[in-house]
């Protein structure tokens, strides 16, 4: 008798996993519309459509820097249906930034892979009386607390690169914080601010433009767009390195294989011609993890920048 339960239980998941994805998905992006957590959603949602049969619709749940749409992953059943598209500020620095979170993305999400890293480059102004790391260094050092940088917020990642890199640098800049990238580099491009270290993704117009030069990229290795510009590893500052990101999570119980096909579809998508070619224009890097490959690489994140928040004694707003 019990053999025959097992059998009929056996049956029922398999029929169950079979039927996945049983109706439309749901992709939730925990920022506004238009930003690059959208566009890079909006981006692979349409190719895992494909893949699983099912159209993915992509829905922004914005507000309290991510905190509302992770919350509404977590209220979602744990079928594969609802996806999360998380990023550096959700699961890399919220999760050591603040003391208390209403849900605990390490255990209540599952990864299912890490799909883009974006570089993170140090612009100025062109005119600027420094154009390379060691100009900006004498600079700042014969003008001490006059070199300002511009952040899209306290706490985000385009705070605590530059954090770090003082750490490392041993200077002191003044931090000017926004509420978005948008104002940051527009007052770097008007002369209010001096720098700031940003996403090549939202500083590549200014910078082909030629209203903002690149200094140096905090990326491990030079980037293939840019062969000319070093590295801060390469300039005085060895094992150096950070880099924004945009990975996939669904909530915790999403049986297993469910996870490993969205993993296997995804890791297929970022190897696409056309996904690639679209995400080199974006200035993006494609990647498509294993599940536990992005689990390991969310962990080092999150262990980077509880160090530089605990050293710099940053507090959120």
């Amino acid at each position: 008798m019990k053999r025959i339960l097992f059998l009929v239980l056996l049956c029922f998941a398999s029929a169950t996993f079979a039927a996945y994805p049983n109706g439309p998905l749901k992709m939730i992006v925990p920022f506004p519309a238009g930003g690059p957590t959208d566009v890079i959603a909006r981006l692979i949602s349409n190719k895992l459509g494909d893949a699983l049969g099912q159209p993915v619709y992509v829905e922004n749940k914005a507000g309290a820097h991510g905190a509302i749409g992770i919350q509404a992953g977590l209220a979602a059943p744990a079928d594969g249906q609802t996806l999360v598209v998380v990023s550096i500020g959700t699961n890399g620095i919220n999760p050591v930034l603040y003391k208390k979170l209403s849900y605990d993305v390490n255990n209540d999400f599952l990864p299912v892979s890490l799909l883009v890293t974006v570089p993170i480059v140090i612009v100025t102004r062109a005119d600027a009386p420094y154009s390379d790391l060691a100009g900006l260094l004498a600079y700042a050092r014969a003008n001490p607390g006059k070199l300002t940088f511009a952040s899209a917020g306290n706490g985000g990642s385009s705070h605590l690169v530059p954090e770090m890199f003082m750490m490392r640098s041993d200077i002191d800049m003044v931090h000017v914080p926004y509420k978005g990238s948008a104002p940051a580099i527009s007052d770097v491009l008007a002369g209010q601010v001096n720098l700031m270290f940003d996403t090549l993704l939202t500083s590549t117009q200014h910078i082909q433009s030629g209203k903002l030069k690149m200094i140096a990229t905090t990326t491990a290795k030079r980037l293939p767009a840019y062969p000319n510009v070093p590295t801060v590893a390469e300039s005085g500052f060895p094992g150096f390195e950070a880099s924004s990101w945009y990975g996939l999570e669904v909530k915790i119980g999403t049986p297993p294989e469910i996870v490993k096909r969205l993993s296997s579809e995804v890791a297929k998508i970022m190897k696409m011609p056309d996904i690639r070619a679209r995400l080199d224009q974006l200035s993006t890097v494609a990647v498509g993890s294993s599940p536990e490959e992005f689990a390991k690489f969310q962990k080092a994140e999150q262990d980077k920048w509880a160090k530089v928040i605990q050293k710099g004694n940053i507090q959120p707003d």
